[in-house]
């Protein structure tokens, strides 16, 4: 069984609490039916209805399950009618198999969520995302929205790990630039004891990448020092926070801050840092799919994420920091950038994310100095 296959069932099981056989008294009750939520038209109650008779909505997205679990379930709390099946999928492989769905399927996901975001608006830009006005768009930084076809859902600075039992103090890198001399002062130390993207398999390690050598004319000189190292590649965060945790490696490069938060409360071996020259925040996208079978539901789902109670979850439950300004909460994506300061350098949610790497070539060549320049180590 694949651990997308595992991930789906998994989420099927959480709400099976609807096939579970009646007592007398269940016999002749039906879950409730979702309320509009506060402040939305009353000609919200159609689209709920809708979505209602629809009765399901599939969710491909990157978000670990165990992470989206509490947002799953207050979803389905607030509409029990419709059965959620959440597919957890690495990037390359959510967008990939979305394209496949696209010539295959007359039907595909009702909404994809990732934090992919040059792979996610490479499918909207191709006209392959229904467009929604959503009640909760002006709550939304501009950043973090294009039109009303993708939707940021989440402030996730991008960190650098380490191993507090491992790294002394004196050797934390506080700049990428640090990193680089670290790693090039240090090299029999750190020697095979570095791990960061392997960003042909990833498609965030990719946005990464490419966003750091447009923030910093040091990119080139610190993946040579990651080649000098010979830093290994892995496809997820998650691979990178084992590896420190368990395996023994020094330090991890560009690690989704807000999984190495959630893993450091549990884990005394991890420590991380934002940079202090600057800090890449992603956001992830959502989306509703151009061929969604259950549109009404993606809609509703799409709301949830941007609405101050499903923000409100996903900060509190689920450990990512909102997106939206007005939350008045330390996990607000207006508490994390005042925190980062001119540090903070957010990603656009626009063309800008994929036009410097449309063109085939130019992204084959990146990746050509890239598997140069680091010496890739699987």
């Amino acid at each position: 069984m694949t651990r997308s296959t595992r991930a789906l069932l998994s989420a099927g099981l959480l709400f099976c609490g609807l096939c579970a056989p009646a007592t007398p008294q269940e016999i002749v009750r039906f879950p409730a039916k979702g309320q509009v939520p506060p402040g939305y038209p009353a000609q919200y109650a159609a689209i709920i209805d809708a979505a209602e008779r629809e009765g399901q909505l599939l969710v491909h997205s990157t978000t670990d399950l165990a992470i989206a679990s509490p947002v799953i379930d207050d979803f389905q709390a607030l509409y029990p009618r419709i059965e959620v099946r959440y597919r957890d999928m690495g990037s390359a492989d959510l967008y990939n198999g979305y394209l496949d769905d696209l010539l295959a399927s007359p039907t595909t996901a009702d909404v994809l969520w990732s934090s992919a975001m040059d792979l996610q608006f490479r499918a909207v830009s191709a006209g392959q995302a229904q467009a929604y006005d959503s009640p909760e768009i002006p709550a939304l930084p501009e950043w973090a929205r294009w039109k009303n076809l993708a939707f940021g859902t989440t402030f996730e600075p991008i960190a650098i790990v380490y191993n507090r039992r491992l790294v002394a103090p004196e050797e934390i890198p506080r700049t990428h630039g640090d990193l680089a001399r670290l790693l090039t002062d240090k090299r029999d130390r750190f020697a095979g004891k570095v791990v960061t993207y392997d960003i042909e398999r990833s498609g965030l390690g990719f946005l990464l990448a490419t966003q750091d050598a447009q923030a910093s004319k040091e990119f080139w000189a610190l993946a040579k020092a990651l080649g000098g190292v010979s830093a290994r590649v892995v496809p997820t965060t998650e691979a990178m926070l084992t590896r420190i945790a368990r395996s023994g490696d020094l330090v991890a490069y560009n690690v989704l801050g807000s999984y190495a938060e959630i893993e450091a409360k549990k884990e005394p071996a991890l420590g991380y840092v934002f940079p202090q020259d600057y800090t890449l925040v992603v956001t992830r996208i959502a989306f509703i799919g151009k061929k969604a079978a259950n549109p009404n539901a993606a809609r509703l789902w799409v709301d949830y994420l941007l609405s101050k109670r499903g923000q409100a979850v996903l900060a509190d439950r689920a450990g990512l920091a909102p997106v939206r300004l007005d939350m008045g909460q330390a996990g607000s994506g207006a508490a994390s950038a005042q925190a980062l300061g001119r540090n903070a350098k957010p990603i656009p949610v626009g063309p800008d994310l994929i036009a410097p790497f449309a063109d085939r070539e130019k992204r084959l060549a990146f990746l050509k100095q890239w598997r140069e320049a680091v010496a890739l180590k699987p």
